[in-house]
């Protein structure tokens, strides 16, 4: 975590640079490079709310368990996803709320361009 200040007595992470950094606009690609396949969104809306498996993730997607599989590790590299063991099967979840706001944020973006109506903030 980032340094922090002190905002009616509470700890909040500090501002964002006005720039932002070499490794965050490299991670900013990544991540925006990592969504730009249509597979990849399908996992990640299907684990929005709530983590599954590998097997409902791929039938999800519809994909092959291998496929889905591949996916996911990358996208768990990037660190927009993260996956827990559970017996002998692995739970996948989206990594936190920048994560999920951004998949949501695109798809809303993209209804809007799809559906014609019109945009707000």
């Amino acid at each position: 975590m980032g340094p922090e200040q002190r905002v009616g007595g509470q700890a909040r992470p500090a501002a964002h640079p006005r720039q932002p950094s070499e490794a965050q606009v490299g991670a900013a690609v990544t991540a925006f490079g990592l969504l730009a396949e249509p597979t990849r969104v399908r996992l990640l809306w299907a684990i929005r709310e709530q983590g599954a498996d590998v097997t409902t993730l791929a039938a999800a997607a519809g994909c092959s368990p291998t496929a889905a599989s591949q996916h996911l590790s990358r996208l768990r590299l990037a660190g927009l996803v993260e996956g827990e063991r559970d017996g002998r099967r692995v739970v996948y979840r989206i990594r936190g709320g920048h994560v999920r706001r951004l998949l949501e944020e695109a798809l809303f973006q993209a209804d809007h361009q799809v559906t014609g109506e019109p945009v707000h903030d």
